[in-house]
């Protein structure tokens, strides 16, 4: 959840551990990023919620969520805006999330997380592959058969399997739809930068 390209926004969970994870979710958000009180600073060393950049940014965000609940997706936590110097959004978390919402078809940059509900991992992979975006995603299993072929069929430019997305110097990144164009970073990402020229003599 949070500010940045790559930050978990879907989480798309196996319906028989659904209630379980939303619970253990929520949970640990509330825990970890309390909304009551003073707010720490980013710049400050235990600060553990960050501000946007923008008020016209944390407006979107939370108008994207109120068209959403409007709709009919539902609260688990947050959905507002704090009260305290800052462009600060409190940590929120939906469901009830259907494909007609801006919660699920448009990007949340900021502290949104929506949890979506699977049958079976076709299911789930249709889900994930079900958006007008293709960055990055990560699959979390103990089957590591089943999570190898998922990584193969999303549509996205980076998979990671049982680790949470990341950007490394070494590690090509970029996205597909609607995610980008080209690489960045690693020998690809270098490639980027020149020009590849034919000459061709008879």
């Amino acid at each position: 959840m949070g500010q940045t390209c790559i930050a978990s926004k879907r989480f798309i969970i196996d319906a028989f551990l659904f209630d379980e994870f939303v619970q253990k979710f929520k949970q640990a958000v509330e825990e970890k990023f309390p909304t009551e009180g003073k707010i720490s600073s980013p710049m400050e060393k235990e600060a553990s919620l960050a501000p946007m950049a923008r008020q016209d940014l944390l407006d979107k965000l939370h108008q994207q969520v109120m068209d959403s609940v409007a709709l009919g997706a539902t609260i688990i936590t947050g959905g507002y805006q704090l009260d305290c110097p800052g462009y600060y959004y409190a940590p929120t978390i939906l469901s009830d999330v259907t494909s007609n919402m801006p919660a699920y078809n448009e990007e949340l940059f900021g502290p949104v997380a929506i949890v979506l509900k699977a049958s079976e991992p076709a299911h789930a992979l249709g889900i994930a592959n079900a958006s007008n975006y293709g960055l990055s995603g990560s699959i979390w299993s103990d089957d590591m058969a089943t999570a190898e072929s998922m990584a193969r069929n999303m549509e996205s430019g980076l998979t990671f399997i049982n680790s949470p997305s990341f950007s490394d110097p070494r590690l090509p990144f970029g996205g597909v739809k609607n995610s980008g164009y080209g690489r960045e970073l690693s020998a690809l990402g270098i490639r980027e930068f020149t020009n590849i020229k034919t000459i061709w003599i008879k």
